[in-house]
């Protein structure tokens, strides 16, 4: 399984919405969209999970099409490098109370 990220995407779409058009192309296994996490609000990007062998159409298809008025940007996800924590100051990051 591969996992893809889906930016710029319109604030009102839903993850049955994103799970629909990108499942044209191949099996969908999640769709994750991503909100603020003090306020709810969407952020306008999120995560699908496809079989490997959908990747490549999807991209393909999908980077660029308008969906709600704006040109989604479609592409592999990267994996985050595991750094020493957040926000300055060395280690941890975070409040640990």
């Amino acid at each position: 399984m591969k996992k893809l990220y889906v930016g710029n995407l319109p604030f009102t779409a839903t993850e049955d919405e994103i799970s629909q058009l990108f499942g044209e192309f191949g099996t969908v296994h999640s769709v994750a969209l991503i909100n603020d996490r003090e306020t709810g609000r969407p952020r306008g990007f999120g995560f699908v999970e496809v079989d490997d062998n959908a990747l490549q159409a999807m991209v393909s298809n999908l980077d660029g099409k308008e969906l709600g008025g704006r040109a989604l940007r479609v592409n592999e996800a990267q994996d985050r490098p595991r750094t020493g924590g957040g926000g300055g100051g060395g280690g941890g990051g975070g409040r640990r109370w």
